[in-house]
């Protein structure tokens, strides 16, 4: 089939944009046409949380990527549908995750619904944001409106999804393993890279600082982990929100060394690093969809403790590759740690995402793809 893949590509950063070149790798792998268009313009500078769009890890995967989208222009738009009108290709891949990019995303697929014979399919991380917004709705009716076909990952996108588009033609694929991470480190290595003893438990929270991913839960509940073991307490990911309360937070508990703060956008070469360290990952998150963190944690082999919210229950198994708690309650933090560790669960679990991650494959989505091209 001839592709196009719509959405964030390098030089931008983040997980998106690991995504689409891991799609795109896999798709070419697969012996599809595939071209990505990406942002000029993704979001305006002063609406951005972070310090840059721009990513600046030496570690990268290499490919063309056509910066033709900027998301406020709505004149734009047509110009970008007119090149991939041009193209004529089998189905256009738009990589969703927010209703600020509907009134684009959704203009374009009506042009192409309208002026050509190409398909379209929305590849959605989310359908309803996690901080809502009261215009959010119309804007996520009119992104959904002209869409031919969608791509959920997890049971809870799916559900959002038939509320605005109850006769959708979707498939649902989970959300596979981020593979673009190839650095692993032993254990040992990586504790001293961080400066951590080799005895000291260690925990991990990745990615960045919002106040849905409820790190002020888990920073409260560490006092009461470290009351009965020696533990570090790695926060690694760059706020874009709530960073002088958490400070406040992290002395009025006087957590001292206690607690790693890398309060930065962490580049692809270091991120294992901080993987490799950790004995568990988790993620207290307060509300979800699904998370791209638990991807890369089973990239590594790493046992999750999450709360149950949105799907992160779907690829976190409670008992067999970790936990699954209560969200917004630090006590229960608190004791699916202790537990972890008291009943020596590490092993266990690690072999288990071993087989548990062959159904986060690249193959399955790619294989969805193809049958909505057939």
């Amino acid at each position: 089939m001839k592709i196009i893949l719509i959405g964030t590509a390098y030089p931008m950063r983040g997980g998106i944009a690991h995504y689409v070149a891991l799609l795109y790798e896999n798709l070419k792998k697969a012996g599809h046409d595939v071209k990505i268009i990406s942002f000029k313009r993704q979001y305006p500078d002063r609406f951005f949380p972070g310090k840059t769009q721009e990513d600046n890890s030496k570690e990268i995967i290499e490919l063309d990527s056509l910066p033709l989208i900027d998301s406020i222009n709505p004149f734009n738009w047509i110009n970008v549908f007119r090149k991939i009108r041009a193209e004529k290709p089998d189905i256009i891949i738009y990589k969703y995750w927010m209703p600020f990019f509907a009134p684009c995303y959704g203009t374009i697929a009506l042009l192409t619904r309208c002026f050509s014979k190409s398909k379209t399919c929305f590849l959605c991380d989310n359908i309803i944001p996690h901080e809502r917004r009261f215009y959010d709705g119309l804007l996520t009716w009119w992104g959904l409106l002209s869409v031919d076909y969608f791509i959920v990952q997890s049971k809870s996108v799916r559900q959002d999804l038939l509320k605005f588009r109850p006769k959708a033609v979707f498939k649902e694929v989970p959300h596979p393993v981020y593979e673009i991470f190839k650095n692993s480190y032993s254990q040992p290595d990586a504790k001293l890279k961080l400066g951590i003893d080799a005895a000291e438990k260690v925990i991990l929270f990745f990615g960045y600082i919002r106040a849905y991913k409820g790190l002020n839960l888990l920073i409260e509940a560490f006092p009461l982990m470290m009351q009965k073991m020696k533990m570090r307490l790695i926060v690694a990911g760059e706020f874009y929100e709530g960073r002088e309360q958490t400070l406040d937070q992290i002395e009025k508990l006087k957590l001292g060394k206690s607690l790693i703060l890398k309060d930065d956008y962490i580049p692809n070469e270091e991120v294992g690093i901080y993987f490799s360290a950790a004995d568990v990952v988790v993620l207290p998150y307060i509300s979800a969809t699904q998370s791209g963190i638990i991807q890369i944690a089973y990239n590594y082999n790493k046992p999750v403790i999450t709360t149950r919210v949105g799907g992160l229950h779907e690829v976190v198994r409670n008992g067999i590759t970790g936990f699954v708690i209560p969200p917004q309650q630090p006590q229960a933090i608190a004791q699916a740690v202790i537990r972890f560790f008291e009943e020596d669960r590490k092993s266990e679990f690690s072999e288990n995402i071993k087989t548990e991650k062959k159904k986060y494959s690249w193959e399955r989505m790619v294989e969805a793809i193809e049958g909505f091209g057939g």
